[in-house]
């Protein structure tokens, strides 16, 4: 394999729904892709990765025929954690994590991990200063979940929730009055799932910044491939 650089997804690769926004920043001849749920059925992954003990973190994500999957975070992480030891066996320089969760316990011997839940908070906190920020996540579940990776902001957020996978112009536009609502200056899209059309739909009804997660961890991740 001579690819440096994978990106690794919750749900299954390649991901059509946001390959055409990664292939704007990344170099397909330097890039594999690689799903943690690859290979696997509805009935294996309800098995392997839905959430089932009580105050489990969930996590959303999306199999190769569309469908939304809630994983449990704990299981989703150790699953992960194998995958980066094949990918770095297989050669890999660079792993961009495709998902916004928050992990704990993931490592490379000497691979470079990008992940988003490490530098978009920091990288938020830093463009928008006192202005107060909105959230949009898939699950109202994740609200709560979100309080602790935000908290270097200036002020708490507003959130409001939209599933890129199942969200129709109703649901962004839901969304979209929720936000002004509570008084949203700058709109993050936390999900690697989001693309530019929910980008465009929200700035058109807002108009204020919207930013795509999955655009600033895919133009750093350019950025280091040399």
């Amino acid at each position: 394999m001579n690819a440096s650089l994978a990106t690794l997804t919750l749900g299954q690769a390649p991901r059509s729904d946001i390959m055409p926004l990664l292939s704007q920043y990344l170099p397909s001849d330097e890039v594999i892709h690689i799903g943690l749920l690859d290979g696997l059925d509805w009935k294996q992954v309800e098995e392997q990765y839905q959430p089932i003990e009580r105050g489990d973190h969930v996590l959303v994500s999306r199999l190769s025929d569309g469908t939304q999957v809630s994983l449990a975070a704990s299981k989703v992480e150790r699953g992960l954690q194998q995958k980066i030891e094949q990918l770095e066996a297989q050669g890999c320089r660079i792993i961009l994590l495709l998902c916004t969760g928050q992990f704990h316990h993931l490592k490379t011997r000497e691979a470079l991990l990008l992940e988003p839940d490490r530098i978009i908070p920091p990288l938020i906190a830093a463009i928008v200063s006192d202005h107060q920020v909105g959230i949009v996540v898939p699950l109202s579940e994740q609200i709560e979940q979100q309080a602790a990776k935000w908290e270097m902001l200036a002020s708490p957020p507003c959130f409001a929730i939209a599933s890129p996978y199942l969200a129709d112009e109703q649901a962004l536009e839901q969304a979209a009055q929720t936000l002004l609502q509570q008084g949203a200056q700058v709109v993050v899209l936390d999900c690697i799932g989001y693309h530019q059309k929910h980008r465009d739909f929200l700035q058109r009804r807002l108009g204020i910044p919207v930013l795509l997660s999955n655009v600033l961890v895919a133009k750093l991740a350019a950025e280091l491939i040399m």
